[in-house]
């Protein structure tokens, strides 16, 4: 049987935590985060493992609606110097710069200290139903990090010149995107991304025998979420969320 999440809510912490004065240390029993310079970082890795840390089978989630530094492009993601890897310099220079906002004078209301949320991707190619691994030229992408609610669309704004001037990188690709994915299917991948169709079909079959269909369209999307720093670990340790979108069949 598919594991089934669809009932656990994921944006009341958030409430909760903003009423803590900025800057103190504090705990909360059971809590998963970070301490960073003394006052303690909230880490969306370990608050929502629902999300970012599924077993290695399919389970369902009902993914609320969250706001994403977001870079859209197409091509091969392992060309050096291509669109890619320009995207995800465009995407760290923006969220450092909002992670690290607190040391400026632009000061961002609620503000609390976080860790920066993993890379993700959006993934599609043009006029095919599933997905030709084979030919990476032909990837569509929108390469995402995560923002935490209290980031105004004023304040990724400011992020953006300011990275600009500050890195000298045109970072204005980037938007703020906010995705409401909804029920999806999600499984935690391990190792190369060549072998994902073995996960995918594992995937579909679940759905298949749950009552349950894909529902990727333009959309909704195939995403993937990266656990792994890929130039530190060896590619059959790398750890990939893989999510799919569903509906009732």
């Amino acid at each position: 049987m598919l594991k089934d999440h669809t009932n656990k809510l994921s944006g009341d912490i958030f409430v909760f935590r903003h009423a803590f004065p900025q800057g103190k240390t504090w705990y909360t029993e059971g809590s998963n985060s970070e301490f960073v310079e003394g006052v303690m970082a909230f880490d969306f890795k370990k608050e929502y493992k629902e999300f970012y840390m599924p077993k290695n089978k399919p389970e369902i989630v009902n993914v609320p609606k969250a706001n994403y530094i977001a870079v859209r492009g197409k091509g091969d993601p392992n060309e050096e110097g291509g669109a890619y890897q320009q995207a995800i310099s465009v995407l760290y220079a923006v969220a450092y710069t909002l992670k690290m906002s607190y040391k400026t004078d632009h000061k961002i209301e609620g503000f609390f200290e976080y860790v920066v949320p993993p890379l993700e991707g959006f993934w599609w190619q043009d006029d095919v139903e599933s997905v030709d691994y084979t030919n990476k030229s032909a990837f569509n992408w929108i390469s995402v990090i995560r923002l935490p609610d209290f980031i105004s669309k004023a304040d990724f704004d400011w992020a953006v010149e300011t990275a600009t001037k500050k890195k000298k990188l045109d970072c204005s690709s980037a938007e703020y995107l906010t995705i409401d994915e909804g029920l999806c299917v999600q499984i935690m991948h391990m190792g190369s991304f060549e072998n994902e169709p073995a996960t995918v079909a594992l995937m579909d079959t679940c759905l298949e025998q749950n009552g349950y269909v894909n529902d990727i369209n333009k959309n909704r999307l195939h995403h993937e979420i990266y656990m792994s720093d890929a130039r530190k670990v060896a590619p059959e340790k790398w750890k990939t969320v893989i999510r799919h979108p569903i509906k009732k069949a």
